[in-house]
């Protein structure tokens, strides 16, 4: 059975910073392609950010420059550090594994983050 797991989510004042990470179990998760959600209060969930399993990376306009992700895959771990979040960051972080060419995707039950003074 697959399982994700998010954890690292909290409360955090602007331009503070937050290290999120996501576990995977049940899948061979170097050949996933792993990804970071979002969605905000009345808003449609957005991608974040993705990383491959050759690590090739890419960013929402957003959070370029602000946000890394990061993948470990003897630790079956995907991060996303953010840094000099926004009030706009607020929003539940969700993490995806998503196998390419198949229907293999899972997403895990999502980690709140919110950005206030």
């Amino acid at each position: 059975q697959v399982q994700v797991v998010e954890s690292g989510g909290g409360l955090v004042q602007p331009g503070g910073s937050l290290n999120l990470s996501c576990v995977v179990s049940g899948i061979t998760f170097k050949t996933y392609r792993m990804a970071w959600y979002r969605q905000a209060p009345g808003k449609q969930r957005e991608l974040v950010a993705r990383i491959t399993g050759r690590t090739n990376t890419n960013y929402a306009d957003s959070v370029k420059g602000r946000f890394t992700i990061s993948r470990d895959n003897d630790k079956n771990t995907v991060y996303l550090q953010m840094n000099s979040l926004k009030f706009e960051d607020t929003a539940v972080y969700f993490c995806n594994a998503n196998l390419p060419g198949t229907a293999a995707d899972y997403w895990g039950q999502g980690t709140q983050v919110s950005v206030s003074s």
